[in-house]
């Protein structure tokens, strides 16, 4: 029995994606990543680390679709509200499951991923690196990533150029991201312009933009430029892979991966109206974000410590289900429950901010020189 959920709310096709991106992401941190990478785990899953290597392109796949809910929830908004929503909508959930994360590794010190108290209080803030620590858990550096990605978009809304010129700001930004990383090179422009994966940021944002204002020759070739040059650079990707773990996805794959990622991500705007938003598609799309947090140090552990009881297959099979039922439970009872309080406080103090705003804003256009 399902209960209808508001379509306004949620785009059903689009958590269930999110379910994909997320659930590849863990086949390869399972699967590939922890053998792959020594000390993570004690076994590995030579049978299935051809395919699971694709995994790590889950995360590609999560900033397309990135790319265009951003652009979805901007329209109408002004800047303040939406990332006042932003925050709402990242923080509680990465604080609860970093500090799940935290208090499982901080336990069992292992040695691949042993925590003390003072890389906590720098996570606490989400640019742990930049106060001198590591990450309680790697995959935060995508989130990180998604920060500077609504930070950029919010200071595109307070100067009304989201809306008036987002194809021109998208084509700068294309042109920004060729030029670092096909000329200069600058790991400070990677990190500050995202210009490795800016392109499909931009995919995203194009997408929803010719959804909503219809097909031009501007918005197609930015789509195709985009796309293109996404695909290109999966090359640095691919680079770090071959470093790091001695393999990589070859060429081919990854521009057939990259060619899907995009036609799933239309296909799921395209048949949004077909399948209709339910209670389930909503506790999907809800459970992904902790999911992502959760699963990696968490994960590695679990997996070795039933490993020897249950065999290794069973075991990432149960670890898996175990950490699905867990980002669920922490979606749905604590992480939730915190977004809608920390609503109902900025709700009102938002209000009262942008009128303060707006009024000073009024007496500056209205006041005469002396």
């Amino acid at each position: 029995m399902s209960r209808n959920v508001s379509p306004v709310d949620r785009i059903a096709t689009l958590d269930w994606l999110r379910l994909v991106a997320a659930l590849a992401v863990v086949a390869f941190h399972y699967l590939f990543r922890g053998a792959a990478a020594s000390g993570f785990l004690e076994e590995g899953y030579p049978q299935a680390a051809g395919i699971a290597i694709y995994g790590y392109l889950g995360v590609h796949l999560f900033f397309l679709i990135s790319g265009y809910v951003i652009a979805w929830s901007a329209e109408g908004r002004g800047w303040l509200d939406f990332g006042v929503a932003r925050f709402v909508r990242l923080y509680p959930g990465f604080l609860v499951c970093m500090t799940v994360s935290f208090a499982v590794l901080f336990a069992i010190q292992p040695e691949w991923g042993s925590v003390t108290v003072r890389q906590y209080v720098a996570n606490l803030f989400m640019f742990a690196p930049a106060l001198g620590e590591g990450f309680v858990d790697g995959v935060y550096w995508s989130i990180v990533l998604e920060l500077i990605f609504y930070g950029w978009v919010t200071l595109a809304l307070m100067s009304g150029a989201f809306h008036t010129l987002r194809l021109e700001l998208v084509a700068g930004w294309l042109v920004l991201s060729a030029v670092n990383e096909f000329s200069i090179g600058s790991h400070a422009m990677r990190f500050l312009f995202l210009t490795e994966y800016g392109p499909l940021f931009a995919s995203g944002i194009l997408i929803h933009h010719i959804q909503t204002r219809g097909r031009s020759a501007e918005a197609l070739v930015l789509l195709a430029a985009s796309l293109t040059q996404s695909t290109s650079l999966m090359v640095v990707g691919k680079g770090w892979m071959e470093v790091h773990y001695g393999t990589s996805v070859p060429m081919i794959g990854l521009v057939a991966a990259n060619l899907a990622m995009h036609a799933l991500l239309v296909a799921a705007i395209l048949l949004r109206e077909r399948v209709s938003a339910t209670w389930l598609s909503l506790a999907v799309g809800g459970l992904t974000y902790p999911l992502y947090l959760l699963h990696q140090n968490i994960g590695y552990a679990a997996i070795d410590a039933f490993a020897p009881l249950a065999g290794k297959w069973l075991a990432a099979g149960l670890v898996t289900a175990a950490m699905l039922g867990l980002s669920w439970l922490i979606w749905r009872w604590i992480e939730t429950p915190m977004r809608r309080s920390l609503m109902r406080v900025a709700g009102p103090a938002l209000s009262r901010l942008t009128v303060s705003i707006a009024s000073i804003t009024g007496n500056i256009a209205h006041a005469k020189p002396a």
